[in-house]
C-alpha cells in the first residue's frame, strides 16, 4: 500500500473542492472519531459470534468496508496535515508494543500489562 500516494490523492481531492480550509487537525480528528463511531455502530449490539459471522453477510460487509475506508481516509489525511510519516510511526509503535507486551507476559492474556496482579515470589 502506497500511503504517500493516498496522501497526495486526498490532498488533490480536497484542493479541487476547496476543502483544505476545513481540513484542520481538529476537524480531521473529529471526523475520524465520527467515522470510527459509525464503524462501531455496526457491531454495537452483536454478540461476539454474530460479529465474527458478519463476513458472510454481503451487504453488512459492504458497510463495514466503507466505514473502514472512511476511517483510513481521515487518518491518512490527518497524518499528512501534521507531517507524520505513518509507516515510520507504525514501525516505531510496533517496536514499543513489542517491548511493552513481551510474548511471555502477553500471550493469551487480554488483561493490560499494568492491570495484572503481581505474583509474589
Amino acid at each position: 500500500m502506497d500511503i504517500k500516494k493516498y496522501q497526495r490523492d486526498l490532498a488533490r481531492f480536497a484542493a479541487e473542492r476547496d476543502w483544505d480550509q476545513f481540513h484542520t487537525p481538529k476537524n480531521l480528528s473529529m471526523a475520524l472519531a465520527k467515522e470510527s463511531s459509525e464503524l462501531l455502530e455496526i457491531f454495537q449490539w452483536l454478540t461476539d459470534t454474530q460479529s465474527a459471522a458478519i463476513k458472510e453477510q454481503k451487504e453488512e460487509m459492504l458497510r463495514v468496508s466503507e466505514e473502514i475506508a472512511d476511517v483510513f481516509i481521515y487518518l491518512v489525511r490527518l497524518a499528512d496535515k501534521l507531517n507524520i510519516d505513518m509507516e515510520a510511526a507504525v514501525a516505531r509503535k510496533m517496536e514499543m508494543n513489542s517491548a511493552k507486551y513481551p510474548v511471555e507476559l502477553a500471550k493469551g492474556n487480554a488483561v493490560k500489562y499494568n492491570r495484572r496482579k503481581r505474583r509474589s515470589g
